[in-house]
């Protein structure tokens, strides 16, 4: 008997190539069985997910969930995983002077499985630049202590997978600061073997200076945004450099957020056969309720792009299982996997979306969440 079993489905699992009809079964936290439809074992418990998409838990590289401390915070429970993200990874909403309070009441307080980029900033985003007087994470770079990173990334290995860093001139000091803190969260990275996320819309230093400093495993975050330092040129091509560091390893994230996708920028750089490595949404309280809401409709966005579905959830599934180390465990139904799921149905009509710099296009299919399984158990369910 297992626990779980999810029949009538079409089950696709870019990590093992599968896209098609099968049921899969959960038993003791694992996924247990993946069967032809009715061919698996009797369950505690049977969904029924005829016309709807079977797929691994959903996995966004790029949220702000320290709520009530971070301003940009918001609860993970309600806004990830009822939503369809069973794990996600906060980017930088905490540095080291603040860690242990993230950990205890948000990382092990939630039921979304939660991981985090450490701000190189010892304060992490308790400030900002929507904040009346506006100060930057890095406008003092007294906040940044290598020492005090690497004590912190040691003692939390379990849960910290990178370091973080917004590059932008009204966060470090009108961009004196950028190049002085990307030096110091490099040697950070460098000290724990861990890669950086690099946040970059209007940093002052230029795309080319930035992905200089980057590494094999780094990640790009933002990587369709409209404003200075961008992945295009004048004439909307991609930048040599982008292409180089994408051959070294640098990974492209889309962190969509309130400033940093657009239509434009996203349609001209995948015309130009440059593709996000992942999908995420950069979710936090300034677009909550729009223009990101969650990730079914992040992806719903690339849909309409032109990318093929498996490949969408392929970018929030198995990629950044993998980018994170976990394509064993997370992002893939295969049998002794994690047991998370996440099921989708694909609508079709016509939806009204907008980007972050004011454009609106009109949607033709779309993604809802209707089930959310995690560690075998049904944690959320949308009529």
């Amino acid at each position: 008997m297992q626990d779980l079993l999810i029949k009538n489905g079409r089950l696709i699992d870019p990590a093992q190539n599968l896209d098609a009809p099968l049921d899969v079964s959960f038993a003791n936290g694992q996924v247990a069985a993946v069967t032809a439809p009715g061919k698996n074992a009797q369950a505690s418990e049977t969904i029924d997910a005829q016309d709807l998409l079977v797929v691994p838990g959903l996995i966004d590289l790029h949220v702000h969930v320290f709520d009530a401390v971070s301003h940009y915070g918001i609860p993970p429970d309600p806004t990830c995983l009822e939503r369809g993200v069973t794990t996600a990874v906060d980017a930088g909403s905490a540095g080291a002077a603040v860690w242990p309070g993230f950990r205890k009441f948000i990382i092990e307080a939630s039921e979304t499985r939660l991981y985090a980029m450490l701000n190189i900033s010892r304060i992490g985003l308790v400030t900002g630049a929507e904040l009346d007087p506006p100060v930057g994470e890095l406008d003092d770079l007294r906040h940044l202590n290598v020492s005090a990173a690497v004590q912190c990334i040691e003692e939390n290995r379990d849960k910290i997978l990178g370091i973080k860093i917004r590059l932008s001139d009204n966060l470090a000091a009108g961009g004196e600061n950028e190049m002085p803190a990307l030096l110091l969260a490099r040697e950070a990275a460098d000290a724990t073997g861990l890669p950086i996320m690099i946040h970059s819309p209007r940093s002052t230093l230029g795309l080319p200076a930035i992905l200089a400093e980057m590494r094999s495993g780094d990640i790009l975050t933002h990587c369709f945004h409209a404003h200075e330092s961008g992945i295009l040129d004048s004439n909307m091509k991609v930048i040599p450099e982008v292409r180089a560091a994408i051959e070294r390893g640098v990974h492209l994230d889309v962190g969509h957020g309130k400033g940093s996708f657009s239509y434009d920028v996203a349609r001209k750089t995948m015309d130009q056969e440059i593709t996000p490595d992942t999908i995420s949404t950069d979710l936090h309280r300034y677009n909550l309720a729009g223009p990101v809401f969650d990730m079914a409709t992040t992806i719903s966005k690339f849909l309409h792009l032109g990318m093929d579905l498996n490949d969408a959830l392929s970018r929030v599934t198995s990629i950044p299982a993998a980018t994170i180390k976990m394509k064993d465990e997370l992002g893939t139904l295969k049998v002794g996997a994690t047991a998370d799921a996440t099921i989708l149905r694909l609508c079709e009509g016509k939806r009204k979306l907008e980007d972050t710099v004011g454009k609106v296009e009109t949607i033709e299919q779309w993604l809802e969440p209707v089930y959310v399984v995690k560690g075998g158990r049904v944690v959320a369910q949308h009529n």
